[in-house]
């Protein structure tokens, strides 16, 4: 009677076993997609990434280079202040895409340029909303964040 307790007990725990890693690589199938390691312009430029490998990059819109082409295409640079990668993107740019702000691309290398299918513009800490700004200043309460010390 012992040993079939004992037997069963070892059944139940390499059954969860299995079960375990199963779950893990299932999860990890599904996720391989969803991953995109985000990367720096130097780090691009350093170690460039494999053809077709997915990942994000990000940094400041480089002045001066933004440059419509023909329909959605805009060509423009990224950079960290140290290295800097061009961008090509095809598609609508956010209302808080410009040059010398902050921005996060989704894509891939090609030929030396990374090919964006998603653009993220990023703002500063101090960015608030026009009508937030307006609402603030009709209340007499709005503080300038430029005039910190003044």
């Amino acid at each position: 009677m012992k040993g079939l307790k004992k037997q069963r007990r070892i059944q139940i725990i390499a059954l969860a076993a299995v079960a375990l890693v199963g779950a893990t690589a299932l999860v990890g199938y599904a996720m391989r997609d969803g991953i995109n390691f985000f990367r720096s312009p130097t780090q691009v430029v350093e170690e460039p990434p494999q053809q077709g490998e997915v990942f994000r990059i990000g940094g400041l819109v480089e002045e001066g280079s933004i440059q419509r082409g023909q329909g959605e295409t805009i060509t423009f640079r990224v950079t960290d202040m140290n290295q800097s990668v061009p961008v090509a993107y095809t598609g609508i740019l956010p209302d808080l895409f410009a040059e010398g702000q902050g921005m996060v691309g989704t894509g891939s290398m090609v030929d030396g340029t990374f090919q964006a299918t998603e653009i993220l513009a990023k703002h500063d800490e101090t960015y608030m909303p026009a009508e937030v700004v307006d609402a603030l200043k009709e209340q007499g309460v709005y503080v300038d964040p430029n005039d910190q010390g003044s």
